[in-house]
Formats: structure tokens, sequence, C-alpha cells
């Protein structure tokens, strides 16, 4: 939370929610989102108030263009980033998943999704789709003309619905399968956890480089499974608790050694079957799920190889209700 010494009826403090909603969406990471937020209220701090006659309207275009400037220069890093790139998760309250439209806009497979796009389809897409905002309102915003942003929002639609995934949202059936997939990795059930996953199943998972990850995708039941298991069979990883949370909005898995955080799992599920792991276990992108950021990384999770090992020695949790960390930066996504 920034320190602004501002009282509460400051409207930087009023529409924080939403400014945050927005550079979060715009750049898929929690640290880099605080950072955009800390930029603009430095802006606003400075900025003559009476001048302002829309504050929301102001923020909002702040931090939208400090979200696009980040963006742009953030690409070219991402170009360079060891084995595959996932948004940071992000902690969110239960209720999100029974507002079904916010969920999906903040799930980690559309952010994925609006990463295909560019900086300014981006903006378009999420201020238009997700936001609400009018064709005239994002070309003031934008400072484009109005004909143009209307051009980009049709093409960022489409390729969105082109790509946007499509599986089962029934929360009951996650839950049951979430709980199943936690008792095979548990047990170390290669037949059981194969069971679970869908035969043209794909896990990425995000180490950055920093700590133990698959630098490739990895495809087909058999590989993933093996994967998997091989991994949580580390003698290191004795201890390990996974337990259902409700992440980006949908029901996922949170992975913690001792009192540290050491990664997230989310995945989608069509017909019954896990269709796609994504395991985000890079300790500099989990700030959103541990509420003190205490992301020292256990030595189990310093690169190396995975070996075959025995069994897992993780214990897993039937779901209860999903659990959630109080953040300030939580998503309502609209006020």
């Amino acid at each position: 939370m920034i320190d602004t010494g501002a009282g509460q009826d400051d409207p930087y403090l009023a529409h924080r929610r939403l400014l945050f909603a927005t550079a979060y969406r715009m750049l898929g990471s929690v640290s880099d989102a605080e950072d955009v937020l800390q930029d603009a209220w430095l802006k606003w701090s400075t900025t003559d108030r009476d001048a302002v006659s829309h504050p929301k309207a102001y923020l909002v275009r702040t931090v939208t263009n400090l979200s696009l400037n980040r963006l742009t220069s953030a690409r070219a890093t991402r170009e360079s980033y060891v084995g595959p790139w996932l948004p940071e998760p992000l902690l969110t309250a239960p209720d999100i998943a029974s507002e079904a439209e916010l969920a999906d806009s903040v799930s980690t497979a559309m952010l994925v999704v609006l990463e295909t796009l560019s900086p300014v389809e981006r903006a378009v897409f999420l201020l238009r789709e997700v936001f609400g905002y009018s064709h005239s309102e994002i070309a003031e915003t934008l400072e484009r003309p109005e004909a143009t942003v209307r051009q980009i929002a049709h093409r960022a639609r489409a390729h969105v619905q082109a790509r946007r995934p499509r599986f089962d949202a029934d929360p009951d059936r996650r839950r049951q399968i979430t709980a199943q997939f936690l008792d095979a990795c548990a047990g170390g059930d290669l037949n059981a956890v194969m069971e679970l996953l869908a035969p043209d199943v794909t896990a990425w998972s995000d180490g950055g480089g920093k700590v133990t990850a698959a630098r490739r995708p990895l495809h087909g039941i058999d590989h993933v499974a093996r994967w998997l298991l091989g991994f949580l069979a580390k003698p290191e990883l004795a201890g390990l608790s996974m337990e259902p949370a409700v992440i980006n909005g949908e029901l996922g898995i949170l992975a913690t050694l001792g009192e540290h955080t050491v990664g997230a799992l989310c995945f989608d599920i069509g017909g019954g079957r896990i269709h796609n792991l994504r395991f985000q276990v890079n300790p500099d992108k989990l700030g959103g799920l541990t509420p003190d950021n205490s992301l020292a990384v256990p030595e189990a999770f310093k690169p190396g190889t995975i070996p075959a090992g025995p069994r897992p020695q993780a214990t897993a949790r039937h779901p209860g209700p999903p659990q959630t960390v109080a953040c300030d930066a939580a998503l309502d996504g609209a006020e």
C-alpha cells in the first residue's frame, strides 16, 4: 500500500482499486502495477487539482499511459526471458469467481491471450471491453482519433475472441477435479494424474532461470504427468503443502514450503479433464501471493535437474472454503 499521506476522500485513494485493476490487466505483473501506481501518485501529488475537472478520468488516463510506456519497454526484456513467460499470479477474493465476466478478464489464461496484443491494442481492449469506456473516452485517453480507436478495438476484440479459451466454468466440478488432482499428486499416483489430464494437455512452468522449471512447454499426458510427479519427488520438497486457493478469479493451487510461498498452479478444465497447466515458481513473481512479501528462495527450488526419485512427500488438502489474502490490491474491476 502506498503511504500517500492523503485523506480517504482523496480521488487517488477513492479510485485506487480501479487503478490497480487497470495497471495489473495491462501489465500482467503485480510488482509493475504497484510501481505504476507509485508513479501515478507522484504525478497526481504535483498536479493542480483545481485544473482537473474529472479526477477519475485523469487518473485512469495517467495509469493507462504509464502502463503503456512500461509494457512497451518490457516486451524487449521478455524476448530474452529464460523459459516460458507467465503473468504474476494474484490471490483474489472468493466472491470474484461468482462474477464470471470479471473472473474471466483477470484469469491467467486471459492474461496470456492479452500478451499477444500490441500494447495499444491491449489498452483499447481493456478500456472498452472490461471497463466499459466509450470509444471517444478512449480516444481522449490515448490521444488518438476516435476512428482509429474504433478500428483498433474491432481488431483487438476479434483477436481475443479467436484465442479466448473456452472451458468449463462450473465451480463445483472445478473443486472436485482440484481435490482429485491434489490427492493424486500427494500419493504419487501416476495413473490417477494421467486420468485427469486431457490428451492435448500442455504444461508451462515459469522459473525465470532462477528456480527449477521446464525451459519449454510440455505436451501430452505421459510427458506432463511424469514431469510433474518427478518434480514433486525431489527429497528437498518433503513437507511441501499444496492447498486450493482462488488465484486470478479461479480456483487453483497454492504451494508453500515451510513459511514460504513457492508457487502457484492455474489450470483450464474442459470436459472433466485438465487441458492447460500453468506453474508460476519464479520467486520474483510471487508477491501477489504473499501478504508479507517474504520471498526468500528455499533451497529445494534453486536451479537443478529433476530426479526420477520416489513418490512425492507433498501433503494435499481437500478444498474447503477457498483461501484468500486480504489484499489492498483486490480486483474489483468496477466501482
